[in-house]
């Protein structure tokens, strides 16, 4: 978490922005003609090319937020079900997205939520690691000259290529992100160690990290996350104390650990507990704002110097142009992005001070 941590400092705003979008948060004019494009909704065809505008218009709108808050924030999360529902194209615009946040010098959280084991667990984790190698078992029998290979190790990734040594040109320190652009990722724990560990390796190969779900901000979550286990202890305890043993063997110099906690606004009082309980977990906090959580909330699940967490704004920041009066139906597709990208770094730097008066009281 080194890195996310000298990211906070250099721009003192411990806030991400959510660059989760929906159509309902694009301004209409993006859509302008789109009756005349796709055609008949109905069909294949039509489903494909609404698909591909939606896509293109979403990354439109995600680069204006990026450029309008890349001096200010320190990071980005993306969250992958918003491009996901939309097929391939959406899928390319995930990518593209975090791409260009990483381009921009921002940190990317890919907000995947992904949990499994063995090797679909490892699979899942090269969203870390990057495209595996061909010189995995299935190659063995071949090198890519077309001669007979002696190389049978295990599958290696591209991110953890000749990292070593000095030896990585630029184009190599491109392979330690490449294809998806993330510097973390989301994780759900429910399938226990089996289904964290190749995440965690993952990470600590290609100097990136996790967060763990450990109490979340929805409403329902209670239904799990609060049942007592027989030790007495409840099941977000438990996975938090997992979470600090998952760690434990990659702390870094700031004092965190490579595996973090996603720990809702929306629990203020279970947030300060869960902070005594995981000193070296670094929190990514979501509900902040939309859904009901507050600056004077988190505020506890800061550590005692004002750090160790992350609190995520998406629809205030993304959709806060919707409540600005200057915004009409005649604004031209530039002029409204420009409107989106003032209204974003607005609510953006207001959230930033929000946060920072907030530990300025409780320090």
């Amino acid at each position: 978490m080194d890195k996310l941590v000298e990211a906070i400092r250099k721009f003192d705003n411990p806030s991400v922005v959510g660059l989760d979008p929906t159509i309902a948060l694009l301004p209409p004019q993006l859509f302008a003609g789109a009756r005349e494009i796709v055609g008949d909704i109905d069909a294949v065809k039509g489903r494909a090319l609404w698909a591909a505008m939606v896509n293109a218009k979403f990354l439109e709108f995600n680069r204006s937020i990026i450029n309008a808050v890349k001096d200010i924030v320190p990071a980005v999360k993306v969250q992958i079900a918003m491009y996901e529902a939309l097929g391939p194209a959406g899928m390319m615009a995930y990518v593209e997205t975090c791409r260009a946040a990483h381009e921009a010098g921002l940190h990317v959280i890919g907000d995947i939520k992904r949990g499994d084991i063995g090797s679909t667990a490892a699979a899942y984790a090269c969203h870390l690691s990057g495209i595996p190698r061909p010189n995995s078992e299935i190659f063995q029998a071949f090198d890519l000259s077309g001669g007979a290979s002696e190389n049978t190790s295990q599958c290696k990734c591209l991110a953890d290529d000749e990292r070593d040594e000095g030896k990585r040109d630029a184009s190599q320190e491109e392979l330690g992100f490449f294809p998806w652009y993330e510097d973390s990722v989301t994780v759900n724990p429910y399938l226990g160690t089996d289904g964290i560990a190749p995440f965690v390796d993952a990470a600590q190969q290609a100097d990136k990290d996790i967060f763990v779900l450990v109490r979340t901000s929805n409403p329902s979550s209670d239904e799990f996350q609060e049942l007592m286990s027989d030790n007495d202890q409840r099941v977000y305890e438990h996975v938090a104390d997992k979470v600090m043993q998952w760690g434990s063997d990659s702390v870094g110099d700031e004092g965190f650990s490579r595996v973090g906690a996603v720990v809702g606004a929306t629990h203020p009082r279970v947030g300060a507990s869960l902070r005594a309980r995981m000193p070296r977990a670094m929190f990514l906090i979501p509900g902040y704002g939309a859904q009901g959580g507050t600056a004077s909330d988190v505020a506890a699940m800061f550590d005692v110097h004002g750090e160790g967490a992350i609190v995520n704004s998406s629809r205030g920041i993304i959709g806060a142009w919707r409540k600005d009066p200057a915004y009409n139906s005649a604004l031209s597709i530039e002029d409204s992005l420009q409107l989106v990208g003032m209204n974003a770094r607005r609510a953006a730097l207001d959230m930033r001070d929000a946060l920072n008066t907030a530990l300025k009281e409780r320090s």
